[in-house]
């Protein structure tokens, strides 16, 4: 395979308005849900390609093609169709023809050995306080498999020179490189981040289950405007504490929000290592968990976990979705064991009950596993039970 394509199926002319698509989920809360009403079952049949772009991302080859993965959901802001490639360009193309409007490419090294190489695209955000028109009102933000924050004219594609230094931020810094690890190691951004007011938040990608003292897994916000830091949360301050320090219970999948309550909410991995937590004691929150904090100031609001002590891998995966449950502003969680959590948005307290069932002990020396693990009760006609407490 020589390049990467991306193929658009169109039966119908949308607007802007009606067809924007304008985060990773549609809408920062994940709900994926659009009001478009042209394609229907009736005439689902009559689709064709409209146009076909190839992303030429392969290209130079090297080593690291075995391991390229598209994996970029596009988004379409104000008309402009915004995608990412493994290797971090970024596109922006007419969505009616596939015209290309414009490439940018950071020049990501592709001699080191990442863990991944894939990006699930990027972040736009319009600047309510700019002129229509001014440079970098449409801001395109993107994180690096070299570990960098990206902040891109819309327009052009060129760097915004007001943010961090020459349109990037340094995400190396303050993440306590494991020893000996080389700059960027196993710590990447493959994820969108995610905007919030002025307020862009993002996690990290870090390579798990090669030692004990990996990369911290913090959360970081920055200013939309300036790249200036603005808040850092780290989900397993404990680890600190730890001899040798565990790292990672970091957020590589998306994060989704609530502007309107100013809150984000963050989906954790597990602490390293990921297979054996006797380094790790005790139920190691909060990885594996979702989590609510204040998206201005990154204060602790409320966290629910969905593994305790995970010796698993049993990372929280998927972007939350805020839902709206039997008259309750929510959160649905879905987990790799196949869970489903609905809690409370504002609480976190759960609208369905959730047991805490007995598991057994582990016969691993040294490993102290824990005594049980929360399950989300259903009725035996498969729906949930609705939280009475």
């Amino acid at each position: 395979m020589r390049y990467l394509a991306l193929v658009l199926f169109l039966a119908f002319r949308v607007t802007a308005a009606d067809g924007d698509w304008y985060a990773y989920g549609r809408d920062a809360g994940g709900t994926r849900y659009s009001p478009l009403r042209q394609i229907t079952r009736g005439n689902l049949t009559r689709l064709k390609v409209a146009w076909t772009y190839h992303t030429g991302a392969l290209e130079p080859a090297t080593e690291l093609n075995d391991k390229a993965a598209f994996e970029a959901t596009p988004v379409l802001v104000e008309g402009v169709l915004y995608l990412s490639t493994p290797f971090n360009q970024v596109i922006a193309l007419d969505p009616a023809t596939g015209k290309e409007k414009w490439k940018y490419d950071p020049q990501v090294s592709r001699e080191h050995q990442y863990s991944e190489v894939s990006s699930r695209g990027v972040a736009v955000w319009v600047d309510s306080k700019a002129a229509a028109g001014a440079v970098c009102r449409v801001r395109v933000f993107e994180g690096t498999i070299d570990a960098r924050l990206l902040a891109l004219d819309g327009k052009t594609g060129r760097p915004c020179d007001g943010f961090g230094a020459a349109g990037h931020v340094d995400l190396t810094q303050n993440v306590d490189y494991r020893e000996g690890n080389a700059k960027w190691g196993d710590y990447q951004v493959t994820s969108a981040p995610t905007v919030v007011g002025g307020t862009i938040i993002t996690g990290s990608s870090i390579g798990d289950n090669s030692e004990v003292s990996t990369e911290r897994g913090v959360v970081r916000a920055y200013d939309a405007r300036t790249g200036k830091l603005r808040w850092t949360w780290d989900p397993i301050p404990w680890a600190n504490q730890q001899n040798p320090r565990t790292g990672a219970a970091n957020a590589w999948s998306t994060l989704a929000a609530d502007p309107a309550r100013d809150l984000v909410f963050i989906p954790t991995g597990s602490a390293s290592p990921d297979y054996y937590g006797g380094m790790r004691p005790n139920d190691n929150r909060w990885a594996n968990s979702v989590v609510a904090l204040k998206a201005s100031t990154g204060a602790f609001v409320w966290g629910f976990q969905v593994v305790h002590h995970d010796l698993w891998d049993y990372d929280v995966a998927s972007q939350a979705t805020l839902i709206d449950f039997r008259g309750h502003p929510a959160v649905a969680v879905i987990t790799k064991i196949g869970n489903l959590f609905v809690l409370d948005r504002e609480t976190g307290k759960p609208l369905i009950t959730v047991e805490e069932r007995s598991v057994p002990k582990s016969d691993i020396p040294g490993e102290q596993a824990a005594s049980t693990q929360p399950h989300a009760r259903l009725e035996p006609d498969g729906s949930a039970t609705p939280h009475r407490g």
